[in-house]
């Protein structure tokens, strides 16, 4: 089965400073497992930005082998703007990409910050989406 997830950048950064952590779980999925990342260029050019800020410590090799994982891996969609206003303006494209994705397959917005958007089942937080992988896989065998 397969889960196409727009990953907000504050799930990456947790997972890329703790790998053994539910993020870092969740990123292990998306890179070589049934998670299938979905975003666009302004969401892409966002990790880039953030993930090689100082205070991360990560140098420009393990940052680019990440986004060329998540570039091989991932969905490129064109989200329309939609009109909704979020605590943070700049959570907006990680809202709009997922609702553009919904309109083709089931697909969840994973975030850290779940309180920055509506209340819908298919924001989740790691562990929720964590959760709904390792449901699915039992029900399934």
């Amino acid at each position: 089965m397969k889960y196409y997830a727009v990953i907000d950048t504050n799930v990456l950064v947790s997972a890329m400073l703790k790998w053994d952590s539910v993020p870092g779980n969740i990123m292990e999925l998306a890179f070589s497992g049934p998670v299938i990342p979905v975003l666009n260029e302004e969401i892409f050019n966002e990790y880039r930005e953030v993930l090689l800020r100082p205070k991360f410590r990560l140098t420009e090799d393990i940052v680019n082998d990440v986004l060329e994982a998540i570039n091989e891996r991932g969905i490129f969609v064109d989200a329309q703007t939609l009109d909704i206003e979020l605590p943070d303006p700049k959570d907006r494209i990680f809202y709009e990409v997922v609702m553009e994705e919904r309109n083709d397959e089931d697909a969840y917005l994973v975030t850290g910050n779940i309180k920055h958007f509506p209340i819908k089942p298919f924001i989740v937080t790691p562990r929720q989406m964590l959760d709904i992988i390792l449901s699915d896989t039992e029900n399934y065998n």
